[in-house]
């Protein structure tokens, strides 16, 4: 008997179900109504609802409200700073079994090999992890990467099953003005999913970036800006991630109305922010909290992820849909009781059961040794660019000081929260070392560094004193790349993260109990940002409004180009 005869047969009751879920309740994300009775279930598939079952296994839910797995619609594992193994095991059990992921980041690093990677773990897991293609590596031609990929290089990797389609498009001024590279990567795609990436963009150039194509959009930060994205045929994906926070910004404009039309994502959300507020789980009692209907919160989260990203099989829970499903004590406290995932009870021993394959990018931190010299600025004005941080926003202001030279340097001033960024070249390939200042970190003496710098992933430090930032970059190369916190000659605080030096080796709790001790150590230089680690690594991707910095040089990105 094949699968769909088994599934008819266990529908009708002909024969017991593999797994009946008893006397729950479904929360219908179509008609907003609940539907009591059992829910059966043959394989990874949904068989019936809505009546009596009887299953070869059966789990009660007696007071569960049972809504369908909830989809991350746009985001990078990597910035989880674990492997695609340990963020299943840490993120399914609240709720998410479906992310669609961009591996950008590691393909940035080693690249067609990092999205292999990331294709062969899908195979694996307990939650559906859907792999886009990585549309920008590198981002841009104003920073070094450790890889490049073409169209010619993606195409062999189009047809993987758990591809969805291009990932972000960042290159937004390579679409408007139609680079012959980028036009390359739109012609290759074109019928499929092409995910979006515009921030601030509208008018005109709006509308022939929406022309190319693209049809998901997860930088709208305001509701004006997302509504306008909306009205010109994108689906708007809310984001809540460690920096990126715009679920409050946008919260208004999801309604009943429109939440078909807007999902959920995290972009980069890491350890901490999981562990001590959730991940979905977290966006979805917020904005409930704020006073979204339950209704328009649940289809976000799910049904509407599914639409806009053409996964047909999931999305709601009925009869022959995968059986992605989350048993909840209450809509508003969204705290998952159960989670099935694809037919599977995602438990403990679940995960123990689950095949794994080596990890890879080792040694990929290649960065020559530096020294305090290294991170002086010289210059001939006193007026100087500086990178104003936002907090809470990986958008910048470009702000412009009066910095005094004092034997040919123009020092940091912590009075003044003016400090030393700079970015160093760990590729291997040309050494470059570019400094400059920020604002807003607060910091007051010390340095921190990490190789986790978005999207070339060089080494990005902040500092106060030019011998802690060579100490921290230095240290960052010995233990393979990660988080660095140093002061006065010592190290405080690290985590080592040696594939790719973006993501660890160890379990998650080994690496949330690390990035408590650098926040600790962070706060102990005077840094006010709540996370630092991942705001750092934001100010080098230059693809993000207003000013940034890579390995070239302070960008303006407003006019696309490095400041001379």
């Amino acid at each position: 008997m094949t699968d769909l005869d088994r599934r008819i047969a266990q529908a009708r009751s002909d024969e017991p179900a593999d797994l009946v879920l008893r006397d729950g309740q479904v929360f219908d994300l179509v008609t907003g109504d609940m539907i009591p009775g059992d829910v059966a279930i043959t394989g990874d598939r949904i068989a019936g609802i809505g009546e009596s079952y009887e299953g070869r296994e059966v789990i009660d839910v007696t007071g569960l409200t049972l809504v369908p797995g909830f989809i991350d619609t746009h985001l990078h594992i990597e910035s989880s700073l674990i492997t695609p193994f340990e963020f299943d095991r840490c993120v399914t059990p609240r709720g998410v079994t479906t992310a669609i992921c961009d591996p950008h980041e590691i393909a940035n690093v080693i690249g067609a090999d990092g999205i292999r990677y990331f294709q062969q773990a899908s195979r694996l897991t307990l939650m559906d992890i859907r792999v886009q293609l990585s549309s920008c590596v590198p981002s841009t031609d104003m920073e070094t990467a450790g890889a490049e990929l073409s169209a010619a290089d993606l195409a062999p990797l189009m047809d993987h099953p758990s591809g969805v389609g291009l990932a972000e498009f960042m290159n937004y001024p390579g679409v408007i003005h139609r680079d012959p590279g980028v036009m390359d990567k739109l012609r290759l795609f074109e019928g499929r999913h092409i995910d979006g990436h515009c921030p601030l963009l509208s008018g005109k150039e709006l509308n022939a970036y929406v022309a190319a194509g693209i049809r998901t959009e997860h930088e709208a930060t305001t509701s004006k800006e997302a509504r306008e994205k909306l009205q010109k045929g994108m689906r708007v994906l809310i984001r809540e991630g460690s920096v990126s926070k715009d679920l409050h910004a946008l919260q208004p404009l999801l309604t009943e109305r429109t939440a078909p039309y807007m999902c959920l994502c995290t972009d980069d959300r890491n350890p901490l922010d999981i562990a001590e507020h959730g991940h979905l789980d977290y966006m979805i009692r917020t904005l409930i909290a704020l006073g979204t209907p339950p209704l328009a919160v649940y289809r976000a989260a799910s049904l509407s992820g599914a639409e806009a990203f053409g996964l047909k099989d999931r999305g709601q829970i009925a009869p022959g849909l995968r059986a992605d499903i989350v048993g909840l004590s209450d809509l508003e406290g969204c705290r998952a009781e159960l989670v099935i995932a694809g037919g599977r009870l995602a438990d403990e021993a679940a995960f123990a059961t689950r095949e794994a394959i080596p990890p890879i990018g080792r040694d990929s931190v290649k960065a020559q040794s530096v020294s305090s010299s290294d991170f002086r600025f010289a210059g001939n004005r006193e007026e100087t660019d500086v990178i104003g941080i936002i907090e809470g926003k990986i958008i910048t202001e470009h702000l412009r000081e009066t910095i005094a030279i004092e034997d040919g340097d123009k020092r940091p001033d912590p009075s003044r929260d003016l400090i030393r960024i700079a970015v160093v070249e760990r590729h291997g390939k040309n050494g470059n070392i570019a400094t400059g200042f920020v604002k807003g970190f607060g910091m007051q003496a010390g340095a921190i560094a990490s190789t986790v710098c978005h999207d070339h992933h060089n080494i990005a430090a902040v500092g106060v004193s030019y011998g802690d930032i060579a100490l921290a970059a230095n240290r960052l190369t010995e233990i393979g790349g990660g988080f660095v916190v140093v002061k006065d000659g010592a190290v405080l605080a690290e985590l080592a993260l040696p594939l790719a030096g973006l993501m660890s080796d160890q379990p998650f709790e080994t690496v949330h109990a690390r990035l408590a001790d650098l926040r600790g150590a962070a706060r102990s230089l005077g840094v006010t940002l709540e996370e630092p680690f991942l705001q750092l690594a934001f100010l080098a991707l230059p693809v993000i409004p207003a000013l940034k910095i890579t390995d070239r040089g302070m960008v303006d990105v407003t006019r696309f180009e490095i400041i001379s």
